[in-house]
């Protein structure tokens, strides 16, 4: 796979997380992670799988938590030239802030997935 198919897997994989959580399904949202992904959701915690990962959406999305919007994207290539590491600042319609690091892999299905998500709430509103 070239670069630009793997950059175009990894974008198409952030845009199916996006829909499914625009469209209040966590399960979808968990389908983006790799089986053995890492999530560090601050101040939430850690969360290790995606039976942790679906609950940790599942309970933003039970709490009203809806509109997710991406603004200031940044696509970076993995130091080991496997993926792409994205960046950004978020806005829902009740939170803000910003992903420090999405890590996105091809999977064995060849579909891109998180490997590993660090993002931050930094405010409410």
């Amino acid at each position: 796979m070239s670069q630009d198919d793997l950059l175009q897997a990894c974008k198409d994989g952030i845009a199916t997380w996006q829909h499914a959580f625009n469209h209040q399904d966590a399960a979808g949202c968990a389908a983006q992670y790799r089986e053995d992904a890492v999530m560090q959701a601050r101040p939430f915690g850690t969360f290790t799988g995606r039976e942790q990962i679906q609950a940790f959406w599942q309970n933003i999305i039970d709490q009203g938590f809806a509109e997710v919007d991406y603004t200031e994207v940044k696509w970076e290539p993995a130091d080991d030239g496997e993926g792409y590491i994205l960046s950004s600042r978020w806005t829902m319609n009740k939170a803000f802030g910003v992903v420090h690091r999405e890590l996105w892999v091809l999977d064995t299905d060849g579909k891109a997935r998180l490997a590993s998500d660090d993002f931050e709430v930094q405010g409410e509103r």
